[in-house]
C-alpha cells in the first residue's frame, strides 16, 4: 500500500487531476482545500477539510490525525494581506518567528515548507508524482513561431529569468522586441489582459513563462492551461513559450487543440543556456 498523501489544494484543475491519479493508483490521501482558492469541484465527493490560508495549524492537525507524512501543495494561491490572513495560533507563532525573513514570495514558500517539515512532514513536488504533466521541449501543435516570434521568445526568456531572480514574477509579454508588460503580484492572466491595450501594430506579441531561478519548485512551478491560450488570443498575442521541464501543463491535449483552432503557437523552450 503506497504511503498516504496529504494534498493542500489551491486553485485550478491540477488538484483534481492529482486526486484522480491517487485513485487510479490506489493511493490513500487526505485533502485540505484552501478557502477562496480551491475550486468547488475539487472537493466534490471527497472527505476533506476547508481551511483559510491563516489556519495552517488546523491543516497540520488534520493531516496528523489522518496519518499523513508526505504532503503536496498544488494549485494557484494569491498571497493575502496580514489583515486577510487572520492567523490561528500555529500560524501566528510561525509569522512571529520568521518576521521580516518572509519578504518575497520565494522566501516565504521556503519558510512555510520548513515549518511543515519541522512538524515531521515531507513536502514533495507535484511534478515528482505526475511527471507526465511537465512541459516538453519543442513546438506542440501545428503553428510554428516565425523568425520575429523566435527573437521575441529569446528576448522574453532573458527578461523573465532576470525578473525571476529578483523574485518579481514568472512571465513577460514581448512584441517585436518591446517588453509590453511583466508579471508581478497580479498573476499571468491579469498581465495578459493588461497587455491587450498596449500592443503595437503588426505581428502580435508572445507570452514567455519561466520558473524563477531560485524558486521552490516543490510548491510553485509555473503553470499553463487552456485558459492561458484563450487569454493570449483575446489579447492579440500570437503565441506562448514556456520553460520545458519546469512548467506544469494542465490539459496538454486541450491546449494544443485550442491553440491550433485559434492559430497560436505553443512551444516549450530549454532555458539552460539563456544568457
Amino acid at each position: 500500500m503506497p504511503e498516504k498523501l496529504g494534498i493542500i489544494a489551491g486553485g485550478g484543475s491540477l488538484p483534481k487531476q492529482l486526486i484522480s491519479r491517487c485513485r487510479q493508483e490506489g493511493r490513500p490521501y487526505a485533502l485540505v482545500c484552501l478557502k477562496g482558492h480551491a475550486l468547488p469541484q475539487t472537493a466534490e465527493g471527497e472527505d476533506f477539510l476547508w481551511v483559510r490560508l491563516g489556519e495552517a495549524g488546523k491543516a497540520i492537525s488534520y493531516f496528523k490525525k489522518n496519518g499523513v507524512r508526505q504532503i503536496v501543495m498544488i494549485g494557484g494561491v494569491k498571497r493575502p494581506s496580514l489583515l486577510q490572513l487572520r492567523p490561528d495560533l500555529w500560524t501566528a507563532k510561525f509569522l512571529f518567528k520568521i518576521g521580516f525573513k518572509a519578504f518575497g514570495d520565494d522566501n516565504l514558500l521556503k519558510l512555510v515548507i520548513k515549518g511543515f517539515e519541522d512538524e515531521g512532514f515531507k513536502i514533495i513536488g507535484f511534478h515528482e508524482i505526475m511527471t507526465d504533466l511537465l512541459a516538453e521541449e519543442g513546438v506542440w501543435g501545428k503553428v510554428q513561431p516565425d523568425e520575429q516570434a523566435q527573437a521575441d521568445i529569446n528576448h522574453g526568456v532573458k527578461i523573465a529569468l532576470g525578473l525571476g531572480a529578483l523574485d518579481v514574477g514568472q512571465s513577460v509579454v514581448v512584441q517585436q522586441g518591446i517588453v509590453l508588460g511583466v508579471e508581478a503580484v497580479e498573476g499571468t492572466d491579469a498581465l495578459i489582459k493588461r497587455c491587450k491595450d498596449l500592443k503595437r501594430e503588426g505581428a502580435g506579441g508572445v507570452l514567455v513563462k519561466t520558473k524563477k531561478p531560485q524558486q521552490e519548485q516543490r510548491a510553485d512551478l509555473p503553470t499553463v492551461g487552456v485558459q492561458t491560450v484563450l487569454n493570449a488570443y483575446e489579447a492579440g498575442l500570437r503565441g506562448i513559450a514556456v520553460q520545458a521541464g519546469k512548467t506544469l501543463v494542465a490539459d496538454r491535449a486541450g491546449i494544443i487543440t485550442k491553440a491550433d483552432e485559434l492559430g497560436l503557437f505553443v512551444v516549450g523552450v530549454n532555458c539552460d543556456d539563456a544568457g
